[in-house]
């Protein structure tokens, strides 16, 4: 106890250290002479934004793509699996899914995949809804479902969870879904051959979004989702870092071992478990087609509650790994990468905000908006390159002026959620607290 205390107080001093640097370098243009205040932005915006450029847009707009494996063809197929497939074990953490657990297990026994080399385990994490019973019966039906259950106050969250489950497990491959996931039938058979062949210690499904017709929010989602994809990609053919986004990630045991399970201390396993991947020299790829499909929250309310959690999660792995991080065990490329999108997602959004603060006070103008019109435009470049792809799974919003626009301008939110998520995290104490984003299934009327 007295550990995790001292860990959070580390986590609050070095919150408050990012708060106070970013705050002086949102302030500081606003104490220099008027024809200087634009340099540092604009030098930023050079430097960022001929990197970022070169890493995602061109490759973007050349159409070039990351192949999985040296030998594999676009798409795999039969020629690309000459062995018998091995064994996967499918893990869900589900903690008041009744709404779709039933769907779930229908989907995974729809797979093309060997009955004997397929096994779904269901984690039943303190649910205080139906999902106990509707396992139960759905264990009766399908012999490949295994249920493992926990107390409500097991504690560790999803991590927990998953690290019940991958204590059982002997499958040499492990693939990881939220409760409403979607696959196609052959995703399996087509991913696990390249995997394997490629050397990958995991592999990211591209995520996508089955409801983007709900309303504009979800449709934005469907397209943040694309611009996420279309990064991760340029960024692997880069030599760059690819992030596990929780939902859809096939996991070779070996390497999660290697890299200590899932993290108990963390509010977002994924981006955890990304970096103590790459500490661990264990490669992780993207895979564009075949996606993973699932929900979009539908309301503001709820987008606010994820996006903390996300902007916590992904701001606590920087200042726990940040040794490890800045150690020769990382070659520059990777540095350089990890920087320079680091500096777009976490930094910008704080300096920002610090400089609309130092506008006020100053009665100047604002200075870091050449920089903000790098990262909007780069993002909505990708958006629409990323949306006119050919793609398998759920329909990508069409691309006319309209939507463009309202996924460039959807963005913005992270320029709130950052700075707020920040300074929470710098003032207040730390709680581990595992937000559940509520899964409806079929049924949107029940929100």
């Amino acid at each position: 106890m007295a550990a995790d205390a001292g860990a959070n107080d580390r986590r609050r001093g070095k919150s408050a250290l990012f708060v106070l640097v970013c705050g002086c370098a949102g302030l500081g243009p606003h104490l220099l002479e008027p024809g200087l205040r634009l340099l540092p932005a604009i030098a930023m915006a050079l430097f960022l934004g001929g990197y970022s450029f070169r890493t995602v847009l061109v490759p973007a707009l050349s159409g070039r793509r990351p192949a999985l494996a040296p030998t594999a063809a676009q798409g795999g197929g039969a020629d690309s699996q000459p062995g018998p497939l091995p064994a996967v074990d499918v893990v869900v953490a589900a903690r008041d899914e009744q709404a779709v657990i039933g769907q779930l297990v229908e989907r995974i026994a729809a797979l093309h995949y060997p009955s004997q080399q397929l096994r779904l385990w269901v984690v039943d994490d303190g649910s205080s809804d139906r999902t106990p019973q509707l396992l139960a019966d759905l264990q009766a039906r399908h012999g490949f479902l295994q249920v493992l259950r926990r107390e409500p106050d097991a504690g560790g969250g999803k991590s927990g969870a998953l690290n019940l489950a991958l204590a059982q497990l002997r499958a040499p491959w492990m693939l990881v879904l939220d409760a409403d996931a979607d696959l196609q039938p052959d995703a399996l058979e087509r991913l696990i051959p390249l995997a394997e062949a490629g050397g990958w210690g995991a592999v990211q499904l591209r995520k996508a979004v089955a409801n983007p017709e709900a309303n504009w929010l979800t449709r934005a989602q469907a397209m943040e989702m694309v611009l996420d994809a279309v990064v991760q990609e340029g960024r692997l053919m880069r030599g760059g870092v690819v992030e596990l986004r929780g939902n859809g990630e096939l996991l070779r045991r070996a390497s999660l071992l290697s890299a200590g399970g899932f993290n108990e201390a963390t509010v977002t396993d994924d981006l955890d478990l990304s970096i103590r991947l790459l500490l661990d020299r264990q490669p992780v790829a993207i895979a564009w087609d075949p996606p993973v499909s699932e929900e979009a929250v539908l309301s503001l309310r709820a987008l606010w509650r994820q996006r903390q959690r996300w902007a916590e999660g992904g701001l606590q792995r920087f200042f726990d790994y940040a040794p490890g991080l800045l150690s020769p065990r990382l070659g520059g490329r990777l540095k350089l990468d990890l920087a320079s999108f680091f500096l777009l997602q976490y930094v910008l959004p704080v300096v920002a905000a610090a400089d609309l603060l130092g506008a006020a006070i100053t009665r100047t103008l604002p200075t870091i908006w050449p920089l903000s019109f790098v990262a909007f435009g780069l993002s909505g470049v990708s958006i629409l390159v990323g949306c006119r792809r050919s793609s398998e799974g759920p329909p990508l919003p069409a691309m006319g002026p309209l939507n463009l626009a309202v996924g460039i301008l959807y963005l913005g939110h992270w320029f709130l959620v950052i700075p707020w998520t920040t300074v929470r995290m710098a003032l207040l104490p730390k709680r581990l607290v595992w937000a559940k984003t509520l899964h409806l299934g079929e049924d949107p009327a029940t929100a």
